[in-house]
């Protein structure tokens, strides 16, 4: 569907639903919910946008006095419709979310992707099938590094890191098994284990290497977060005693059609040809919450099997694979005003046929006004490139979340 035509579809679907179905709006930031009369299904309509500044300079001779070529932009950065609820029984649930602004649903620019922009980000059901056993299908977010999981609109800082930009598994298409139980009264264990296609979301070309499996483990100590606040950056929900959770992923995308794995170009000989290497990913991280206290720790490795360089026959570089490993520490303070303050330190050390080492360093302020629902963000990041020119950048973000 053209998105010109989503908007009025909404409109008529509503509508149309209004003597069949129960319509609420229980407060701001909660969404519109629709519940069928005989309770069969449900579904929560949410939009969200983000208004973004940008203001970038590069530093001379690593001297922050010497600041130059400075550029500055106002747009969009993200703007989403969310869908979720439950179909004929609360045990079958399901998610989708489009991607509206242009910023936001890119790179589609290609036959890999029907030269159709990137619009669906999730579109997945969750059918849970036995006891705390559930089977996810569809497109949406691998369990890999915490950061991506944790949703754009419920960031600490206005973006996410580098770390996550070069390493990240990201959205992609399979199923995946789930599962959870509890050890003792608070001790819980989660366990995921995914099957995919390895090449990313919204692909519709034949895949062109092999397929991907993914696993994690992850451990809550203490208990459960309030509101989900393990996967929620910056203490929104004062955790009244310290909750901490813990986990450890392992991706193994055989014959990876692209550079960063699930993202980046694809590698492909001049006749249009694959050829590509087996990646592995390991991500652990951590996340602590107590009173206004949070931290978020990551640590990321990627490896190519045969080097991050791809060679033809005939001695051509056809792509290079983004190896290494990076490090992504975050730290923050939420005062009992709702005001903010935060810091993130980021370290990429890729290998060295890939790119140059670089250490980001992050300081931002936020202001919470009805949690990540409507809130200010800014942050300054400096960053700095071994054997490269550092730059300077300062963003002011507004977000709502309806």
């Amino acid at each position: 569907m053209k998105l010109r035509l989503i908007l009025p579809f909404l409109i008529v679907v509503l509508f149309s639903s209004a003597s069949e179905a129960q319509i609420v709006a229980p407060k701001f930031g909660s969404g519109l919910r629709i519940m069928a009369q005989d309770s069969s299904f449900s579904m929560k309509i949410g939009f969200r946008f983000q208004t973004l500044f940008t203001s970038e300079y590069s530093v001379a001779n690593d001297n922050l006095n010497t600041l130059e070529d400075r550029q500055s932009r106002v747009f969009i950065r993200r703007s989403r419709l969310k869908f979720d609820g439950y179909a004929f029984t609360p045990k079958l649930k399901y998610k989708a979310e489009l991607a509206l602004s242009n910023r936001d649903n890119g790179g589609g620019n290609s036959s890999t992707f029907s030269n159709a922009a990137n619009i669906i980000l999730d579109a997945f059901v969750e059918w849970n099938f036995f006891q705390n056993f559930s089977l996810w299908a569809g497109q949406g977010k691998m369990p890999g590094n915490r950061e991506r999981v944790i949703s754009s609109g419920n960031l600490q800082f206005v973006d996410r890191s580098r770390l996550n930009s070069r390493y990240t598994l990201d959205r992609d298409v399979g199923i995946m098994l789930k599962h959870h139980h509890t050890i003792g009264d608070n001790f819980i264990i989660r366990e995921k284990i995914a099957l995919t296609s390895g090449e990313g979301k919204n692909i519709t070309a034949a895949n062109v290497g092999g397929s991907a499996v993914t696993m994690q483990i992850e451990a809550l100590p203490f208990g459960k977060f309030e509101s989900k606040g393990d996967y929620i950056g910056s203490a929104i929900k004062r955790e009244t005693s310290p909750k901490l959770a813990i986990a450890v992923a392992y991706d193994i995308n055989q014959n990876a059609g692209r550079e960063r794995g699930r993202k980046g170009s694809f590698i492909v000989n001049p006749d249009g040809d694959f050829l590509g290497h087996d990646l592995t990913n390991l991500h652990a991280d951590l996340m602590f919450k107590y009173q206004g206290i949070s931290i978020m720790a990551e640590y990321s490795k990627t490896e190519a099997e045969g080097g991050p360089v791809v060679i033809n026959e005939l001695g051509t570089v056809l792509g290079t694979y983004y190896t290494g490993t990076g490090l992504n520490l975050a730290m923050g303070y939420m005062f009992p005003s709702n005001w903010e303050i935060a810091g993130r330190w980021t370290n990429i050390q890729p290998d060295a046929e890939v790119a140059n080492n670089e250490t980001q360093y992050t300081f931002g302020i936020n202001k919470y006004v009805v949690g990540h629902k409507l809130k200010v963000q800014s942050d300054v990041t400096y960053r700095a490139i071994e054997n490269g020119e550092d730059d300077l950048f300062y963003r002011l973000q507004m977000d709502i979340h309806f």
